[in-house]
Formats: structure tokens, sequence, C-alpha cells
């Protein structure tokens, strides 16, 4: 018999160890990793919440969309400019009776991700003389700011601003605020437009 016994050989072999750690460190993430996959279910959550804005919105305004398709209000209509939901143009003839009859007026409706639970943004394209709309198209009207309400449609806010048309409201004016025109400088300048229209 021999006397030589085998020694089990306890080095552990090179490559078989750098395997071993290899798999333990690929197995957990590093902390770059865990700090990058954070921010990402935060801008999940946020683009969540917009996308459910935009779904309210959205569903609002194609309703007031087929409303005001099958019923629209006297002397106005409106609708979708191209594609995009949100950008309307308006039309509004002169309300008969009043300094703006036989007139054309285009207006650009903007809507917002918060509508209906802000107003819609609405301006004139078409250059108009009147003391509660100024130079730049814009309205002060009451129901487009402090007194808008959710239960409020676009409809009804063309037919106030028809309304404003029939009658010039001086007491809504903002005074002192630029680019509004006087109501005497207004009917001055309706009268130098109007009058060669006239027979003597």
């Amino acid at each position: 018999m021999s006397s030589e016994v085998q020694r089990p050989d306890d080095s552990p072999s090179t490559s078989g160890g750098s395997s071993d750690i290899e798999q333990r460190e690929s197995s957990v993430p590093p902390e770059q990793e865990r700090e990058q996959a954070q921010p990402k279910k935060k801008e999940t959550k946020i683009s969540s919440k917009t996308a459910a804005k935009l779904s309210t919105s959205a569903k609002r305004i194609q309703k007031e969309l087929a409303e005001i398709t099958l019923d629209p209000p006297p002397n106005c209509s409106a609708g979708p400019k191209g594609d995009n939901i949100y950008e309307w143009r308006s039309t509004i003839l002169g309300p008969p009776g009043s300094v703006y009859e036989g007139g054309v007026f285009f207006l650009d409706i903007a809507f917002t991700p918060d509508y209906p639970f802000k107003p819609p943004k609405v301006t004139f394209r078409t250059r108009i003389y009147h003391c509660n709309i100024n130079s730049q198209g814009v309205i002060c009207l009451d129901i487009l700011k402090d007194n808008w309400s959710p239960a409020l449609t676009i409809s009804k806010v063309l037919l106030s601003i028809c309304s404003l048309l029939t009658d010039c409201n001086p007491g809504k004016i903002s005074i002192g605020e630029p680019n509004w025109l006087p109501c005497p400088l207004l009917l001055v300048s309706l009268q130098i437009c109007i009058c060669p229209r006239l027979e003597i």
C-alpha cells in the first residue's frame, strides 16, 4: 500500500473563482441603474396624469363640436382649424340692427388641457373697433375671465360675444390698460366708415 495520501486541492481554480464572483456582481444592479429607474417612474406618473387631462378635455370638446355642428348659435359657426381639436376658428356675422351688420368677423379659439375647468382663449383675428375689444383682438368679457364656469360652452361664449357686438359696455373697460379704444372714438370711427354708404 502506498503511504502517500492525496490531499484535496483547497486552492480554488482561477477560472472557477472569477466566474462565481462575476455572477454575484452581475446579480446586483449598480446604484446608478437604481437611481435612473426612479425618475422613469415619476415621468410615467406625470405623463399618465397629463394624458388623463387631455382625454377629459378632448371628450368635452368633441361633444361641444357635435352640438355646435348640429345646432349652431345664430350668425355663428365654429370648428377645428385642422387635425388639432384644441385649435378652433370661428366666424361671426355682424348682428342685424347693430353697427356691425353685414360684417364678417373671424376669431381664434384656443382650448387648454384644463378645459372646461379653465376658459378658452378667444381673440378676434378680424380688425374691429369696439370699446370691449382691444387692438390685439383680446375680448374684455367676464365669462372669459373670473366668471367662467365649467357649465358654460363655446356656443354660449359666442352668443355672449354677439351680444357684446350689439351693445357696447363701457363699464367693462379696464381703465389704463393699453390698446383699448375709447367708446367716443369708436363711434366716430364707425360713422366715418358707414357714412359714405348712405344716400344723401
